[in-house]
Formats: C-alpha cells, sequence, structure tokens
C-alpha cells in the first residue's frame, strides 16, 4: 500500500496560480499556462489554473479574459484558491511586501526578480522555511539558462571553486560591437539603443549594477553563504576604450564584462570568498571569450565535476518565461506530492574579501616618454610592491610612446598603489587603462 503525505493533492484538485505583472515575461508565463494546460496537468499530476493576473492598469487589451485582470495585488495574493505566486513585476519594494505575504500564508512562490533576491534573499528564504514553502528563482540569473538548479542541486554534493560568467547581455553586445567595429563606447551603446538592447537609462546594466547582483546571488548559491549586493565589486564598462580593445587584441584577449565568484586563501591559510565584476581580458582560449552578442554563459569550476559551462539566452520575455515555468512545474508537484524543494543554504559563511586583498593579474597600459631610464623607473615601481612583471611591450616613440605592461598574480591593493605611484615619477607616466586579466594561469 503507497502512503501519501498528509498535505498531498487528488487528482481532481487544482494548482492555483497567480502572476503578478504582465510585461514582457508576465506576458509569456500567461501565454503557456493557457496554451499548455494539458501538457502541464500531465507533467504535475493536477490541473494548474490561472486564477488571477495583477496589472497597473485594467483599460489595456491584453488578449485574456478581464476577469483574470486586477490591480489589487495584494488581494489576489491572499485568496485561498491561489497556491503559487509568480512575481514578475521588478522593483523592490512592493514584490518584497507581496512575496513575503505569500510565503507566510504558506504559498509557494517563483520570482525573476534578481534586485529583490541579491539584498533580500535572506529574508525571504527565512520566511520560507518558517512556512514550509518553496521560493524557486531560476529565471533571476541569466535568463533560460539553468545555472541555479544546478548549483543548489545538482552540485550539491560536490565542492564549487569558482563561477566566471557574462551575465548582462547588453553589456556583453557593446563590447561585441566595439571589438567587431572598432567603434567606441558611445556609438556602440547608441546602437544596442536602436536594436533594443540598451535601455533608455542603461545605467543599470552599464555600470554593473544587474551584474553585480546576479554575481550575488550566484556566489550565495555556490560557496553556501548569504551574500548581498552591497559585498559585491562593481565596475562598468563607460571607461572601456576602443584603444583598450585593441590592445587586447595584440595580446590574443578580448574585453568582457564579467561576474567572477571565487574561493581565495588569505596569508593566514583562511578561506574568503571574493565576488567582483569588472571589465576583464579574457584569453581566445578561455570558453567565455566566444560568447558575443546579447547572449550569456557561466562556467562553474568543481572539484569533482571540473569545468562546465551553460550558455544560452540570458534574458528576454520568452527565454526567461522558460525558467519561470521550469520552476512553477517544480513548485506545482511539490504541491501535489506534499514535498518542498531546497532552501537556502549558509552553513559555511566564509567571509567575503575586499577587493583589496583580490589576487589576480594586471594588464597596465601607459604612455610614457621614451627616453633612457623609463622603463627602468616603471619596472622598479612594480617590484616595490611586490608585483612580478609577465611582459612588457612597448609601441611608437617620443614623448607619445605606449608601454604595456602584464603582471603575474598580485593583490590588488598592490597595483592600485603601484598606479598612483607612476603618477608621481619624475618623468611622465600617464596610466590610460588597467584591466584585469583572467583565466591565464599565473
Amino acid at each position: 500500500m503507497t502512503s501519501i503525505s498528509m498535505n498531498a493533492r487528488t487528482a481532481d484538485q487544482p494548482i492555483g496560480i497567480a502572476v503578478l505583472g504582465m510585461g514582457n515575461v508576465g506576458t509569456e508565463v500567461v501565454r503557456i499556462l493557457r496554451d499548455n494546460a494539458e501538457d502541464l496537468r500531465a507533467r504535475v499530476g493536477a490541473p494548474v489554473v490561472l486564477r488571477g493576473i495583477a496589472v497597473r492598469r485594467k483599460d489595456i487589451d491584453r488578449g485574456v479574459p478581464e476577469e483574470l485582470l486586477t490591480t489589487d495585488a495584494a488581494a489576489l495574493v491572499a485568496r485561498d484558491d491561489v497556491d503559487i505566486v509568480v512575481e514578475v513585476i521588478g522593483g523592490i519594494d512592493q514584490p518584497r511586501s507581496l512575496i513575503l505575504s505569500a510565503l507566510n500564508s504558506g504559498k509557494s512562490v517563483v520570482t525573476a526578480n534578481k534586485a529583490l533576491l541579491a539584498d533580500y534573499t535572506g529574508e525571504l528564504a527565512e520566511a520560507a522555511e518558517r512556512n514550509r514553502a518553496d521560493l524557486y528563482f531560476e529565471a533571476a540569473v541569466a535568463g533560460a539558462i539553468p545555472v541555479v538548479r544546478p548549483l543548489m542541486q545538482s552540485l550539491a554534493g560536490d565542492r564549487v571553486n569558482r563561477v566566471a560568467g557574462i551575465v548582462n547581455g547588453t553589456t556583453n553586445y557593446i563590447l561585441s560591437a566595439m571589438a567587431e567595429t572598432g567603434a567606441d563606447y558611445a556609438e556602440s551603446l547608441a546602437q544596442a539603443g536602436i536594436l533594443g538592447y540598451a535601455e533608455a537609462d542603461p545605467t543599470a546594466d552599464v555600470e554593473g549594477y544587474d551584474a553585480a547582483a546576479k554575481a550575488a546571488i550566484l556566489a550565495s548559491l555556490a560557496f553556501h553563504t548569504r551574500v548581498t549586493a552591497a559585498d559585491v565589486y562593481r565596475e562598468g564598462i563607460s571607461k572601456v576604450s576602443a584603444e583598450d580593445m585593441t590592445t587586447a587584441a595584440a595580446v590574443g584577449c578580448v574585453v568582457k564584462l564579467l561576474a567572477l565568484c571565487e574561493r581565495v586563501v588569505d596569508e593566514d591559510g583562511k578561506e574568503r570568498i571574493s565576488v567582483r565584476v569588472h571589465p576583464s581580458l579574457v584569453p581566445l582560449k578561455h570558453p567565455l571569450a566566444s560568447v558575443n552578442g546579447a547572449f550569456n554563459a557561466v562556467v562553474v569550476e568543481a572539484d569533482a565535476a571540473g569545468r562546465l559551462m551553460f550558455y544560452g539566452q540570458g534574458a528576454g520575455g520568452a527565454p526567461t518565461a522558460s525558467a519561470v515555468m521550469g520552476d512553477l512545474v517544480m513548485a506545482a508537484r511539490n504541491k501535489f506530492y506534499g514535498g518542498r524543494g531546497p532552501g537556502e543554504s549558509t552553513y559555511a559563511k566564509l567571509p567575503i574579501a575586499p577587493i583589496g586583498d583580490t589576487p589576480t593579474r594586471y594588464h597596465v597600459n601607459m604612455q610614457v616618454a621614451d627616453r633612457p631610464g623609463v622603463l627602468a623607473g616603471v619596472a622598479a615601481e612594480f617590484a616595490k610592491r611586490g608585483i612580478s612583471i609577465s611582459t612588457v611591450r612597448q609601441e611608437g616613440a617620443g614623448e607619445g610612446a605606449r608601454l604595456v605592461v602584464v603582471t603575474h598574480i598580485a593583490k590588488d591593493s598592490a597595483l592600485a598603489e603601484t598606479v598612483a605611484a607612476l603618477s608621481e615619477l619624475e618623468f611622465e607616466v600617464v596610466v590610460k587603462s588597467v584591466l584585469r586579466l583572467e583565466g591565464n594561469g599565473e
């Protein structure tokens, strides 16, 4: 005789869904729920029924029965016939309140809200745990690319050492365009806007805020440590120049905005984690170098699994809705069978390493006067701070010569001190750019 959980459903008991928001993602979620109702019933074991959709305005033709629409999101969430709440509104305050209300009522939540999760994952996860509810958020990182569930479940028995990813399509499109056409940043940003890849206000994308929120989520999952957006060191791409692209190509690299999460060990042998977002030189042989346009990719490195790469559409209504629906089916199955998915794991509680203590390699592009003693003086400043130089390349002559130094692995603080000291030398040295070099050994 098969035993059934006391909270399990029968096949004739529908599972009610509330969708909050009907933008690009919400519209696709609603379409899939309505068009694929029979398939979803077969996959879940019970009917999956759309109970209502919260919108800002009801006077817009949205192609759904008017009785499904409401402007009172809180009342929709509170309905007794709603079992799962899908939040695709965006923003912080309203979604936070609505999600907490749902979780505190024992209702499961599926959200694509990376900004909210990057700041309030702990609060939301604790509410889910208290009320034995599910909180799923695959769509919050990299759109349709399945990376959250592999980190939470597939790699739960492994030790993840590093996660590196291109997780923002807007910046990747801009940098790809700069590399391919030779255009500068402003021209490429304008083109991205024309093609719909950049918002009217692109700040969240181009200054790295979007990627930093995703990095916080990835680091939390990979290292079993609660990480917020405030813990993430962030630089955007607005200062990347066409000259940077040229010098990158000269050393066999491309420039990418990377989200980097990794374990680092300090001088005392204590383990910390570094979480950062910044433009990086990526060697052409690295798998992330070939990720172009608006595509995203995440590379995970683990002890037993080795290197894994996840690649695909990182944004857009349909791809993101695909991830939302995957979470929704999981949450619905749990409701049907009376189970629950894995919750937050923060047992490791690793400290966050400040950017100054983070080791990596550097590509330093300088304008110098081509005179005797200049190269020796520059090299001496690196040596004073224990930074070993891998290669030096000089281009041009006279007062406007260019000197490019590539270092071995060194701490960020030592490099910052060196850059400051170079500007104080008796001969003029202008540091035009500093790019970190990733994925190329020492």
